[in-house]
């Protein structure tokens, strides 16, 4: 494979190349040139990294060339102008960008259907801006780490439907949503580590069905919410490490069935190992945890249920004093299990883990040594026989005194109430949670004091405070105590917030006459909604109908600058194929936020399962689009302040396309020739109906031709022709007068025949013409079957070679309507019927074929 590596050329001018066996490195290329790599068509690898180069513009690459990988990093590129790669569509694989000075991504900037690797990392990017990588088609890997990327807007990786590998670790994303992933429908890793998120939105990963490995470590994550990962269903590695998780919610993990790998290393991570049940449901495939560095103290006996598939455990680096007994009894798979501490507890609690961890060929994992009581300090918890864990004091805190459930009206001061006790003198530190979450402002008192009869003991109690309850006060309260041996969890306590009832309308005197409808109203506000009876005279009373309308709400106004809707871009026409995909985006800005709704055709927009909306409705895609498809359509933005709309026209195009197996091309041929077929049928039909219907007007067995009967009566089959009237036949020759054209039709002048009618039956392409003048023809000069002409000149035409004439004599009244009729009859084969038509002493002859 031809590769010239041009990392650096010593010139200052424009780039070009050396022969080929020349390659120096660590030059200053400033600018790329076209014509200089015109000659180099079969170049596959072009290395122009380390150099000078600071933007790259139409024409850089020209066409013809096959480059294959492109490699541009440690430059000083700062502008990547729209269409710069578009002469390497077809051949370019890997294109290297990272390390430059690149601040914005143009939309649509990379037109590389081919491309499969595309490295941006370490530039200067803020913003990914919706289709921006659309023309991507085959992008498999996209490297975007080390930037300064804050934002993903809606349809940012649009167009990259075999996107495989994500990186964007290392930039100050905040949140990640499920508009920003949308279209990523092949992703198998998603690399966001070393961000600022804080919070996993739960309908983040909506798009993301085929991710396989989310990496989330060093972030700002501080709590796992219930079904915050649902959606990852095919999730086999989950990456939480270097964080601040101190809440793991119960069922957080619930949809993760498909889970092989969770790492949660040093994050705050104590209670829910401590006294959460449940925290790890729904991971019945899980094979490894790992919990390393966290600020576990404790593990409760049903720390870890569901994970009957263990097979690698780590609490490496925690200080466990304790584990209550059987707590990994369930995992019946565990190989590994990772204990580092020196903080164990050796009294009669622990008895049962060195049995139990030699039983299961674990020792060999577990480093635990005592550190209390004094007599076994600093000794190996398998050098201890098991007769001398003994229970001869308490030194980790008991609870004596547990919260209890309290109900208090809106308004009023309550407290909860703890007491503690332990034979250590380590101080016992104090804190309330409220739903599993620590309460870090709350007003707490505590109060210490030695029990009176042993002596030895040490009491502390601890109250909280909540003054003017309000129905955010509402939840389930628990007070844990800590000294140097652990930490002790009360039960929980649920606090619920009422407000007394009270009149809002109360019913008034009333005067009303017998019959008539008399109406009573009463209404009350409170918590919970209070129960309206009615009495009369002192007793009980059903009421037909009470009034209860009114529910105290807690209301939250944010005031901000009014703004009208406005398109922060236009939007675009699309034209586009049948099956295809189009995308119509409008981003859209207001304040209040405004509401977008799309429209076809100035309708609302009918969606069928082909329509896919992006969070906000500000991208619309349309998979797999069909001819109705096409129109019209609307944004519709309003808020508060207006509405305004923007239009984009979407053309279909039918997809008739040349195949390369040529299949609509023989599918129209056939088309063609059967059309062409069917419709030489459907002339020979007309043209034997036509001929059928003149042979019914032809000669008949007899030698007598049937003359329609609106032809004169005084003309008849025997005799002469009345008053010596003159008649001229021509034949297909041209005249002097030029009345006869070449296809043998009579043009006849309107002046020399003003009065002759059109025949009543018309003639196809006549080969005759006879016609009738007065003045040129006189009937003495017809000599056996010769009409010869008088002083005009013109040629005699022998009518015995064609015709037989049939003298006609003026008929009278008294005469038959056969004897009316006259025909010619032709000698010849070919049966030439004329019929003649007198009207006023003038004739006109018509020729039927």
């Amino acid at each position: 494979m031809p590769i010239i590596s041009v990392t650096g050329l010593n010139s200052h001018q424009a780039f070009s190349f050396s022969p080929p066996d020349c390659f120096r490195h660590h030059n200053r290329i400033r600018s790329i040139e076209g014509s200089r790599l015109q000659p180099y068509v079969t170049l596959e690898t072009l290395d122009l990294s380390f150099n000078d180069i600071t933007e790259i513009r139409n024409g850089c690459f020209p066409q013809g060339l096959h480059i294959k990988e492109l490699y541009l990093g440690s430059n000083r590129i700062s502008t990547l102008e729209p269409g710069a790669f578009d002469s390497l569509s077809r051949s370019l694989l890997t294109l290297r960008l990272s390390k430059n000075r690149i601040t914005q991504l143009p939309v649509k900037a990379f037109r590389l259907p081919r491309l499969i690797q595309l490295e941006l990392n370490r530039n200067r990017i803020r913003l990914i801006e919706g289709l921006t990588f659309q023309g991507l088609d085959s992008l498999e890997v996209l490297k975007l780490q080390r930037n300064n990327i804050s934002k993903l807007t809606d349809g940012a990786f649009w167009g990259l439907a075999k996107m495989q590998v994500l990186h964007l670790e290392y930039n100050s994303l905040t949140e990640v949503n499920s508009g920003s992933l949308y279209g990523l429908s092949s992703l198998h890793q998603l690399h966001l580590s070393n961000n600022s998120i804080s919070r996993i939105n739960p309908d983040g990963w909506s798009f993301c069905q085929k991710l396989h490995e989310l990496i989330l470590s060093y972030n700002n994550l501080t709590r796992l919410d219930e079904g915050s990962l649902a959606d990852l269903g095919g999730l086999h590695v989950l990456r939480l490490s270097h964080n601040s998780i101190n809440h793991i919610a119960e069922g957080a993990f619930r949809g993760l069935k498909n889970l092989r790998v969770l790492e949660l290393d040093h994050n705050d991570i104590s209670g829910t190992i401590e006294d959460t049940n449940g925290a790890f449901t729904g991971l019945e495939n899980l094979s490894k945890l790992t919990l390393f560095g966290n600020k576990i103290k404790s593990v409760a006996k049903k720390a870890f249920s569901g994970l009957e598939a263990l097979e690698h455990l780590n609490l490496g680096d925690n200080a466990i004093r304790s584990i209550q007994a059987d707590a990994f009894a369930r995992m019946k798979s565990l190989r590994q299990l990772h204990i580092n501490s020196d903080s164990f507890l050796c009294d009669c609690q622990l008895k049962w883990l060195p049995q139990w961890l030699v039983e299961k060929e674990l020792q060999s994992f577990v480093v635990a040594t005592c550190a209390h009581p004094e007599s076994l300090k600093s000794k190996s918890i398998f050098a201890i026989q098991p007769e001398s864990f003994v229970c001869d004091d308490f030194p980790k805190p008991q609870i004596i005194i547990q919260p209890e459930t309290t109900v208090a009206v809106l308004g009023k001061d309550i407290r909860f109430t703890c007491l503690a006790a332990s034979s250590s003198s380590s101080p016992m530190v104090f804190a309330w949670k409220k739903d599993n979450e620590m309460l870090h402002n709350a007003e707490i008192e505590n109060f210490a004091h030695v029990r009176a009869k042993d002596g030895e003991v040490m009491e502390c109690t601890t109250i909280l405070h909540l003054r003017h309850v309000t129905f955010a006060h509402e939840g389930r309260y628990q007070c844990v105590i800590t000294n140097h041996f652990g930490s002790t969890y009360s039960n929980k306590a649920r606090l619920t917030v009422n407000v007394l009832p009270s009149f809002i309308k109360t019913p008034h005197d009333i005067t009303s006459r017998t019959g008539t409808t008399a109406r009573l109203e009463c209404a009350a506000e409170g918590h919970p909604t209070p129960q309206i009876a009615w009495q009369k005279d002192g007793g009980t009373f059903d009421a037909v109908k009470s009034v209860l309308t009114l529910s105290l709400k807690m209301n939250l106004c944010v005031c901000s600058p009014a703004e009208t809707p406005s398109l922060v871009h236009p939007l675009e026409d699309h034209v586009v194929s049948v099956g295809e995909t189009v995308a119509l985006q409008c981003k859209a800005t207001g304040s209040p936020p405004p509401r977008i709704t799309w429209l076809k055709g100035d309708q609302p927009l009918v969606v069928t399962e082909r329509h896919h909306f992006t969070s906000g409705n500000q991208l619309l895609i349309i998979r797999n689009v069909v001819l109705e498809d096409a129109g019209k359509y609307t944004c519709e933005m309003s808020n508060t302040l207006g509405t305004e709309r923007a239009h984009s026209h979407v053309s279909i195009l039918q997809s008739l396309g040349c195949r390369k197996d040529r299949t609509t091309v023989g599918i129209i041929t056939i088309a063609v020739v059967c059309s062409i077929v069917l419709t030489s049928l459907v002339w020979v039909c007309i043209i034997y109906q036509t001929r059928k219907k003149s042979e019914e007007y032809s000669v008949t067995n007899t030698d007598e031709t049937i003359v329609p009967p609106d032809v004169p009566s005084y003309l008849s089959s025997q005799g002469t022709l009345s008053e010596r009237q003159e008649v001229a036949i021509g034949v297909d020759t041209q005249q002097p007068n030029g009345h006869i054209d070449s296809n043998g039709m009579c043009q006849a002048d309107a002046g020399r025949c003003p009065d002759v009618e059109a025949p009543a039956v018309g003639c196809r392409q006549p080969k005759l013409c006879i016609s009738y003048n007065k003045d040129t023809w006189k009937t003495e000069d017809m000599a056996d079957g010769m009409l010869v002409p008088d002083k005009t000149g013109t040629n005699p035409i022998n009518l015995g070679r064609h015709f037989v004439f049939v003298q006609i004599t003026k008929p009278s009244k008294s005469d038959s309507s056969n004897t009316r009729n006259g025909y010619l009859q032709r000698k010849k084969k070919k049966k030439l019927r004329m019929i003649l038509r007198c009207k006023h002493r003038k004739f006109t002859f018509s020729c039927l074929l």
